[in-house]
């Protein structure tokens, strides 16, 4: 998986991405702490990844931890699925998080576990967030839908649907520094 990791980090700087590997959990928490070492506010999109990290909690000591991204300093989330090329793909219910993650604040900072990466396409990623992402999310935010009861997606219209709005970026967007730590560890949903 560490060759995989790297050869995800090689082409997410081809899509004008900062990338980087890190080889453990601890190496991920400290690059992520010290992104946010001289900012004043940091929002985080809901991202278990950040909470194994340990990151959320620290920021939160610290008094630095928003929960609006839009006008922070830098932004931390994980990704539900990225592509073996390069492409970062999120599934949101209410947008708030990919929404952060296009415009707003003054960075964006993901950390992606080997576990999220897929060898095919768009796709492929959309297939690996509707089964592994989007019924534990369910569960864990108390939705009401046929995924959050039976652990698998029925592509239901429930009201209490998380998959709603999907993020495909296909390359960092304009005027949106965007750095990208890909973990060789299993990391969040």
């Amino acid at each position: 998986m560490e060759e995989l990791c790297k050869k995800v980090v090689e082409a997410l700087k081809k899509r004008d991405f900062e990338a980087a590997f890190c080889a453990t959990k601890e190496e991920a928490a400290a690059a992520v702490l010290a992104e946010t070492a001289r900012v004043a506010r940091v929002g985080m999109g809901g991202a278990m990844t950040m909470k194994e990290l340990g990151v959320a909690e620290k920021l939160e000591q610290e008094g630095k931890l928003l929960t609006r991204g839009a006008d922070c300093d830098v932004f931390l989330l994980s990704a539900n699925a990225i592509t073996a090329d390069g492409r970062i793909v999120n599934i949101d219910g209410n947008g708030n998080r990919v929404a952060a993650s296009v415009s707003g604040p003054k960075k964006v900072v993901y950390v992606i576990g080997r576990n999220k990466i897929v060898e095919g396409g768009i796709d492929a990623a959309i297939a690996r967030i509707k089964a592994k992402a989007c019924p534990p999310n369910c569960v864990r935010l108390g939705k009401k839908t046929p995924c959050a009861a039976t652990g698998k997606c029925a592509d239901c219209d429930s009201p209490d649907r998380i998959c709603k709005v999907t993020a495909i970026f296909d390359r960092r967007p304009t005027g949106t520094p965007t750095a990208v730590y890909v973990v060789n560890a299993d990391l969040g949903y």
